[in-house]
């Protein structure tokens, strides 16, 4: 009925191209794209709607079980402010609707059985750079019909799943974020790494799918900010000549010619995916053994749901 500011069809990403210059684009926040098909008992890389700040709205046209998680844009069925991280029962003739950003930026819609668009290149995610995936290439617009699979559908036998509130996360408007040095720390002054860890950044208006361009204190390299291009990785914190970093998501270019500061790790990257202009980021260092313990730590959170969603 309403497309919406940007409503894509995004899986969990298109791997194996970025050699070829083709963005892995897929879900920007990893962690609510897979809670949203837990919920609604889908394998997790089912394909979703990511829905972008407001606007969509659109109409149920056959009744199945469907699942709202990531930012909180005002979700509401027929009006009604309806809840977030739980599965509910749509019914014909339903309207859902995004109104209003309340916290966040991005939210999902998972649909049991999964949203059934033909795969391009092993993936149904939506590159808009590209023209590929999900529908034509492009963001959704007023008239498309989106295709579920009905053949897998799971039966509910009318049994909510609902997601504990402990594993809900909170989207403030300033984010603690945590990297990992390199892979080019050596390009910037002692002062330089420092600024950058005990400083306050911005979010700008230059914030989308592709990355998120910050603004504050310069950070001073020791001879230049140029560098023979290199692939560019999710949360890659890349910093040009005018000191000011720019941190790298989803729908990222393939190669990149700037030094990188740092890298983002994995299970603080949804929390980047949430920002948006005005919000405010500060960046911890940690190891990348650190990092894995923390990984290892959220993926047994999964490993828990997995189990929990499949009775």
């Amino acid at each position: 009925m309403k497309p919406g500011l940007l409503t894509t069809i995004q899986d969990l990403g298109r791997t194996g191209y970025q050699k070829f210059g083709l963005a892995v684009s897929g879900s920007a926040d990893h962690y609510s794209h897979r809670i949203a098909n837990y919920l609604v008992g889908n394998s997790e890389s089912n394909a979703v709607l990511e829905v972008t700040l407001f606007g969509l709205k659109m109409k149920v046209l056959t009744s199945n079980v469907i699942s709202v998680t990531g930012g909180d844009l005002t979700f509401t069925i027929n009006g009604d402010l309806s809840p977030m991280w739980t599965s509910l029962k749509v019914f014909e003739g339903d309207v859902i609707e995004f109104s209003r950003c309340k916290s966040g930026c991005r939210a999902y819609v998972g649909v049991a059985g999964g949203i059934s668009i033909p795969e391009v290149m092993q993936s149904r995610s939506t590159d808009t750079i590209g023209k590929i995936g999900g529908i034509e290439g492009r963001a959704l617009k007023k008239g498309d019909i989106i295709p579920v699979e009905t053949k897998s559908l799971h039966h509910f036998n009318g049994i909510r799943r609902r997601l504990p509130e402990k594993f809900i996360p909170k989207h403030e408007t300033h984010v603690h974020v945590r990297v990992v040095l390199g892979p080019q720390e050596e390009a910037f002054t002692k002062e330089g790494i420092d600024t950058f860890f005990s400083s306050i950044y911005k979010v700008s208006n230059d914030v989308d799918r592709m990355g998120c361009r910050l603004v504050g204190p310069i950070i001073e390299h020791v001879d230049g900010a140029d560098i023979t291009s290199e692939g560019i990785f999710f949360g890659a914190i890349q910093v040009p000549r005018n000191g000011q970093p720019i941190v790298f998501l989803v729908g990222r270019q393939s190669v990149g010619g700037y030094t990188k500061i740092g890298g983002v790790i994995t299970v603080d990257l949804p929390k980047l995916a949430q920002v948006k202009p005005g919000d405010s980021i500060m960046f911890e260092q940690v190891t990348v053994e650190k990092a894995h313990t923390l990984l290892k730590e959220s993926e047994k959170v999964f490993s828990v749901l997995k189990t929990y969603s499949n009775n």
